[in-house]
Parts: structure tokens; C-alpha cells; sequence
């Protein structure tokens, strides 16, 4: 622990180096990144200035290989605190370079998170770790960080003093294609940190690529719509009914209600687009209670679990898919009669429509109350 108070500024910092001890459970992933940590404990009453530097090396293969310096300030608050990162890339300079980051915390911040992450694959180099504190007289005072120059040796994939991915559990978690090692290729000293990557699988969750079974432009449309449901349906998929029925006011409208305006929104184009006609009687029936929404949904769409609307809403996008891989890309330039759009531009709205109300859905879901704070006392019982 550091402790010490300035005369002027009267600054109280606490530090504590992270020594997370990891547990003997290992669970593997597939992601493009991997990191590698130290956490520091920080409460002040005034801002105080840091800097975090290191030298950096990548000898990349792949256009996105990167190595990069962060540091990240955790408040208390859910005010966001001080967050920037620097990148060495082959694409700079595949030579060991210092880099530097200037940041600060104050009254409000909690913790200082620092390290670096790399992406793709490649040889990445770490040396020369160093944080300094700005005291009250403009200076610079050094902070001790544990294994700076990591001179002690990686044993079993693992960076003694640093704190490398776990999970909430503390599982390590192992990323797969990714692999730590002591390097002699070092800045200064004996030894140096190198992370291989070989082999590193990309995500598909945040790429989008063209689908097989394809044209094109509608496979790449497909893989778009993807994914979009695929984080709408993670967004909602642990939900209970109560938070599923949970209202905001008397004019919002309940998220299981709003899955189900999604599934209604996609079927209305599927029939628009793939039969070049408008609901029938018993289609309108079906859907127009979800694809208007107001006082008939939010009386019709509660009591319901979460699985009942993604259910339908899978159901729907399976039929999306099976008559996409019917047409090509001519197609998507067609129109419908009497249309003012083109099929390519009725499926871009399908996605934008989905972003709209995924945003809409992420701010419902944060103004769940609490359980024990959602009871409401019938009226009769309030003034009781």
C-alpha cells in the first residue's frame, strides 16, 4: 500500500496492485483479441495526473494485427472515467517504439485498469512497463508495477503479476489461438513479453461476410440480417416474464410486445416483397395488433415468457431466409407495383427497423426496477 498526503492539494491515493489469484478452471474461446492486466485501487480528493509508457513491437501478418497500449479509469459513479489507447501496427513500424498515454482520475474514480490487448495474428512484444503519478509540484513520481520489464518468466502460458482474462466466476479463460511466451527479442534486460497469434479465428459477430448458399449482395445482406437478430435475441433471451411485461409508463410498450412488432414489421415485408400483394384478411388478423402496437398490444402481449416471442420471431427470419435463397441480385433491384422502393431497399429498412428498436429495447431493459422495488399496491391499499 502507498499513502501519502501533499501539503497544498491534501491528495489521498491508495494503491493496491492487483495479484489476482486465478483458479485451477480453464474455459476456451474463440475471439479475435487477447489481454493481459493490472488493476490499481485509486481514491483522491483532488485530479491527479498520470502517465502509463511501454515499448511496443508487432510483427504482424494479417492487415489488422495490432498490438495496443490502454488505460482505463472505473468511477464510482456511472459517469464514464478517463479511457485511451494507443495502437502499433505492421503497418507503422514492426520495430520495438515507446509509447505513452497522458490521463488523469479524481474525486469520482474508483479504479486505474492498464495494460494491452493485441488483435489477429502475429508476434507481439511487450517491455518496459512504467506509471508515474504527478505529485503537487509538477513532478513525476513512479509507481511500482509488479513484473514491469517481465523478467520473470511465463510459465504455462501465464504472466507472473499480471492478470490475463477471467471470466466473473475468475475462470482463466484461454483464447484460442493465442499463446504467451518469454522472448529474448527484448527492449532492455534479459527478457521481454511475446503473445503469439496463429491461427486466430475471426468473429462472426462482428463481420459480416457473404453467406453460402448465396448471390452476392444477398449473401452479404443475409449475413447482415444475422446479425441483427442474433443481438436482438441476446439482448432478451434471459429475461424473466416479469421483465418481459415490465411497462415503463402507460404509453410504452413492453419488450416481448416489441419483439413481436419485429417478427409483424419482417412478415409484412416477406409478403410485400416475396408475393407482391398486402396482408389477406386472416395475415392481418395475425399481425396487426404487433405491427401497431399501442393500447391493443400492451393489453394482449404480457404474461408470456421471453422464449414465446423468440420463437415466432426465429420462425419468421426462417422464412425470410428460405425464399432469399430462392432469388438473386437482380432481384433486390426489382420493385413491387405501386412500390417506390426497390426489394433492396424494403430488406435495408428491415435491418434499420431492428436497429431502431434494439436501441429502444437496451433502454427498457436498464429501467427494470429491481424486484423488490417493482410491487405496486392495488389503489384501494395506498393510503392504507
Amino acid at each position: 500500500m502507498f499513502l501519502k498526503s501533499y501539503k497544498i492539494f491534501t491528495i489521498l491515493l491508495i494503491l493496491i496492485v492487483s495479484t489476482t489469484a486465478f483458479s485451477q478452471t480453464t474455459k476456451e474461446v474463440s475471439r479475435e483479441w487477447v489481454a493481459f492486466t493490472q488493476e490499481i485501487d485509486v481514491k483522491t480528493d483532488k485530479k491527479v495526473k498520470f502517465k502509463l509508457r511501454a515499448n511496443l513491437k508487432t510483427v504482424g501478418i494479417k492487415s489488422n494485427s495490432a498490438a495496443t497500449l490502454y488505460a482505463w479509469v472505473k468511477n464510482k459513479t456511472e459517469e464514464s472515467g478517463f479511457s485511451e489507447s494507443v495502437q502499433d501496427s505492421v503497418l507503422k513500424n514492426p520495430q520495438w517504439t515507446p509509447y505513452e498515454i497522458q490521463g488523469y482520475f479524481d474525486e469520482a474514480a474508483e479504479k486505474l485498469t492498464f495494460g494491452a490487448w493485441v488483435v489477429s495474428d502475429g508476434e507481439f512484444y511487450f517491455d518496459d512497463f512504467e506509471l508515474f503519478f504527478q505529485k503537487e509540484d509538477g513532478n513525476y513520481e513512479p509507481v511500482t508495477i509488479a513484473n514491469s520489464g517481465f523478467e520473470e518468466k511465463v510459465m504455462d502460458d501465464t504472466v507472473p503479476g499480471w492478470q490475463q482474462d477471467v471470466d466473473k466466476e475468475e475462470n482463466i479463460i484461454k483464447v484460442k489461438g493465442y499463446t504467451f511466451h518469454s522472448s529474448e527479442s527484448k527492449h532492455n534486460g534479459k527478457l521481454a513479453l511475446m503473445i503469439l497469434g496463429n491461427g486466430v479465428k475471426n468473429n462472426p459477430a462482428s463481420n459480416i461476410n457473404t453467406e453460402e448458399g448465396f448471390t452476392p449482395q444477398i449473401g452479404t445482406l443475409v449475413s447482415m440480417l444475422n446479425n441483427l437478430s442474433n443481438r436482438v435475441e441476446r439482448v432478451v433471451k434471459g429475461l424473466d416474464i416479469r421483465q418481459t411485461d415490465h411497462l415503463l409508463d402507460e404509453k410504452a410498450n413492453r419488450i416481448g410486445a416489441l419483439i413481436m412488432h419485429l417478427a409483424a414489421a419482417e412478415v409484412y415485408y416477406q409478403v410485400y416483397t416475396f408475393e407482391n400483394r398486402a396482408f389477406n384478411k386472416e395475415e392481418k388478423e395475425k399481425w396487426e395488433i404487433g405491427l401497431d402496437l399501442g393500447d391493443k398490444a400492451r393489453e394482449e402481449f404480457k404474461g408470456k415468457p421471453i422464449t414465446y416471442y423468440l420463437d415466432i420471431y426465429k420462425e419468421v427470419r426462417k422464412k425470410t431466409i428460405e425464399e432469399l435463397k430462392k432469388r438473386n441480385d437482380e432481384w433486390l433491384e426489382g420493385s413491387w407495383p405501386g412500390s417506390t422502393m426497390n426489394n433492396h431497399f424494403a430488406w435495408f429498412h428491415v435491418m434499420e427497423h431492428q436497429s431502431s428498436h434494439l436501441g429502444q429495447i437496451l433502454m427498457l431493459k436498464k429501467r427494470i426496477p429491481e424486484e423488490e422495488n417493482d410491487i405496486k399496491l392495488p389503489e384501494d391499499k395506498v393510503d392504507q
